[in-house]
Parts: C-alpha cells; structure tokens; sequence
C-alpha cells in the first residue's frame, strides 16, 4: 500500500466559509487574550453578570449592580447615617448628592417617590484607576441610590467586583486601594439597608 493511499483527504472548503469564520476566530483569539490578562476569578464573575443578565429578561442595568431591599420600619435618615459611618470608618469622601424627587416634585407641584443619588470618592484611588484605565472615568465617583418603589426603599449602586474580578489585573499597589473602596460601598449598601451606624 502507498503513502499516498493512507493519507486521509478532506474536501475543499469554498472560500465564502473560510472568510466566513475568519471573524469567528479573530474574536476567539482576542478573547483569549483578554482573558489571559484578566484578573483571577474574571470568568466566575462574568458567569454570574450574564446569570443576572438573562434572568432579568436582558437588563443590562440589573446585570451589572448590586440591589438590596431596605428592611421594613428603616428611615431615609437612618440609611443616610448609615452611609456617612462607613465612609467616615473607610475614609471616603461624600462628594455630592442628588435629590431628584425633591426636583421633580419642586417642578411638577406634585407628591413624588423618594428618589436620591449619593456620591462618594477617594480622590487618590479615583487619579490612580483613570491613569490605569481612562475609560473607568466614566463610573466615577462611587454612587448609591435609595430608591422609594411600591414595595418600599431600595438600594443600589455599581457592582464593583466586575471592577475587581473582571478588568485587567491590576497593579499591586493599586489593588489594595480599589478593593477598599469596593468594600466601603458593599458596607454602605448592606449596613444602609439595616439602618445599622
């Protein structure tokens, strides 16, 4: 028997397929890469965004915060005092806040739903995540928002392992830092949910 005999053969791909799926794996190699240069935990924490993604019916808002329903008998000023001892325990700084109900119900004369947005910084960890990523300027500062629905108070704010887990690897000196303030605002969402300070 020859060679050649024993050599299997595999019919022509037509050329449309092959550019077809050049695409395919262009993006293949670059997730690949993205992967490689992510932090270590990245595809659980991906697994859990598109977890929440699909069972919210596709609200990327859902997918990507942290909620926590506020306990029953909790004021605005018990979340509010809450939120100001976890930033005065982790040294963050309240940057600003903004009252929206109290706007609209200034324009419209009329009752609204309790609706606020609390902004909190660390300036320095705030100049070192830009340097490190420009485009993460846009998610800056940290906010939290209490927000009235039917049911009662509600809390939400970014969730910031997909900061911690899913981006580049971070540099050593700067991990620390982002992890601190990511722990300051999951502080401020469960502890503001309990009236706790």
């Amino acid at each position: 028997m020859s060679d050649h005999a024993m050599t299997p053969t595999f019919p022509a791909l037509p050329m449309r397929l092959l550019l077809a799926a050049a695409p395919l794996l262009l993006a293949a190699c670059g997730t690949l890469n993205a992967a490689a240069q992510a932090e270590q935990g990245a595809g659980a924490e991906l697994g859990r965004v598109w977890d929440r993604w699909v069972d919210s019916g596709g609200d990327i808002a859902a997918a990507v915060t942290w909620e926590r329903k506020v306990r029953a008998g909790v004021s605005v000023a018990e979340i509010e005092d809450a939120f100001a001892s976890v930033a005065a325990e982790d040294n963050v700084k309240m940057v600003g806040t903004l009252p929206l109900s109290t706007e609209l119900q200034a324009r419209s004369g009329r009752p609204e739903r309790f609706l606020k947005v609390y902004s909190y910084c660390d300036p320095e960890t705030a100049r070192a995540m830009v340097d490190f990523s420009p485009p993460m300027a846009a998610f800056l500062p940290c906010r939290i928002t209490v927000l009235e629905k039917e049911d009662g108070l509600w809390l939400y704010t970014m969730n910031m392992d997909m900061l911690t887990k899913m981006g580049r690897t971070l540099p050593p000196e700067l991990k620390p830092r982002v992890t601190r303030m990511r722990d300051a605002m999951w502080k401020m969402l469960e502890r503001g949910s309990r009236g706790e300070f």
